[in-house]
Formats: C-alpha cells, structure tokens, sequence
C-alpha cells in the first residue's frame, strides 16, 4: 500500500512541459501546459481517477491563489499507461472572486479528456446544511481493502455481492497525512471508483468485478463539486447512491463529509454500462 500511495503522491506531482507558452498579464487567455506521470498498476487502462486527481492539480498550479469549487470531465478515449499525460490549460476568464479554466488531457493518439474547472477565492459568509446527521465512524473490524486506494478504508456493504440490494455504498477513507492543498486531487480519485459498483446493486448475478467479462463498463463523464476546505487524512464519509439504469448507462452521485457531517464536497458520474440482453 505504501508503493501505491508514493506512486500516487508522483503522480499528482505535474511539472511544466519543456514548450508551456510564456505567461503574459495581456494573453488571460494564454496556455499553460503540464506533464504527469501515470500510475503503475495492474490495470487495463489509465484509471480515470488518476486524470480527475491531475486535472485539478493542474487547476491549482495555474490558479494557485484560488480555490477550485468544481470540475466537470467528460471522457473521450482510454489513456495508455507507457505514455505520460499532457493538461493543455486555458485560461478563459480570471477575475478577483472566480476563474474560469479549460484543460485537455492528451496523448500522441489524441485528446484523453476535457474538463471545464471552474475556481473562487476565499469568501466569509454564512454556512448552512440540510442533510441527516452523519452515522459513526466503523469500527475497524469494518476495514476493507480497494486495489486503487492506496489508504484505510471502511465500509459495511459487500459491492461485490451477487444479489441485489439497494444501489447505495457508503465508505469511510483516511489517507495518511498528507498537505491539505492535495485533498480536492485525492478525493476526486477516490469518488471516480464505486459508482458503476453501486449501480450494480441492484442487478441480479452481477458486480463490479465482470467489466469486460459479464457486461462491459466505462465511465463517460464526471463531476464534482468542492464545498468547504478540508483534509484527507481526517476521516471522511463518501455516501453513493445510484438511482438509475437505462439505455446502456448508469447514472450515480454522492457526497463527502467530515466525521463531524460537515458536507465537504458532492460528485456526480454517467458511464457506460452494456449488459447482457437476457437482464431485465
């Protein structure tokens, strides 16, 4: 877990590309290019979990007095892990509250991604919610390991059960101590894994484990929303929930709280999801 977690780490960690466009106060529009390393796994394809963590990376480096508040993805093609990623970012508007980012992810076979990032500066002002209290932490008999998360997680549901239940996963995560700036890159890799499994709740026969084999599964689009600041290596509720299949997709969301139900973030997925015609 370690070697995955400093793999992660390195990757999130972009660094200028040798032929990013000098900065200029009169080009707001100029291009800024970053490079990333990919994550080595045993893994058919870039996990998209990795993209979403890097293109907001990639906001924060161009916007580093801002904050991002969201990020919405749309999925192209799958990414080849020999080759790193390049985030072409344009800036399209940068003002005193908010900015306003477009990023491309792209190999030499063509565009991987796109994400319109939107970015806010710190703001006073009043805070209210509207949800339940938040239930209490799991104990640790609850601990489960995920092969993508490369940190302690708990959960109560079993995603790769064969029968059907409510399409709703809960999952509690603590990283190990991190910088607090890493924590919107982080929690967006995290919230890119169990929505397709969730969905799959509710589906006879099936679990995430047969994608390529029993159905096949991809996700076509992502997005989150960054409410409050917050830290990964403090507990963290992320609750999914999946209300719809149809017309070979599956549609989910969720939320992320602090363990004391403060809601910190929100995110939402469509993706792909052919299965067998005998389903009903």
């Amino acid at each position: 877990m370690t070697e995955l977690w400093n793999d992660l780490l390195t990757c999130l960690d972009l660094t200028p590309a040798a032929d990013t466009p000098p900065a200029s106060a009169d080009a707001p529009s100029s291009k800024t290019v970053f490079e990333g390393a990919n994550q080595r796994l045993e893994y058919h394809r870039l996990f998209g979990g990795q993209l979403l963590g890097q293109f907001v990376r990639a906001a924060q480096l161009t916007c580093p007095e801002k904050a991002i508040k969201s990020l919405h993805t749309v999925f192209a093609r799958e990414g080849r892990a020999d080759e790193a990623v390049r985030y072409e970012v344009t800036r399209q508007h940068e003002g005193r509250s908010f900015g306003t980012l477009t990023i491309v992810a792209r190999q030499t076979k063509g565009v991987l991604a796109t994400a319109s990032v939107s970015m806010h500066a710190p703001e006073n002002g009043p805070e209210r919610q509207s949800f339940p209290p938040v239930p209490s932490l799991l104990a640790e008999e609850s601990r489960v390991d995920f092969s993508l998360i490369p940190w302690e997680t708990r959960a109560s549901s079993d995603l790769n059960d064969l029968g059907t239940a409510t399409p709703e996963f809960d999952m509690w995560m603590r990283t190990p101590t991190v910088d607090e700036t890493l924590a919107p890159a982080l929690t967006s890799y995290a919230t890119d894994l169990h929505l397709i499994g969730t969905a799959l709740l509710a589906v006879d026969g099936y679990c995430q484990t047969g994608n390529g084999t029993a159905f096949t599964s991809a996700v076509t689009s992502h997005n989150l929303w960054f409410h409050r600041p917050f830290r990964t290596d403090d507990w963290l509720l992320l609750r999914h929930n999946s209300p719809l299949i149809a017309n070979g997709r599956c549609f989910g969301r969720g939320d992320v709280f602090t363990e004391q139900g403060d809601l910190v973030a929100s995110f939402a997925q469509e993706a792909l999801l052919r299965l067998p015609p005998e389903v009903s």
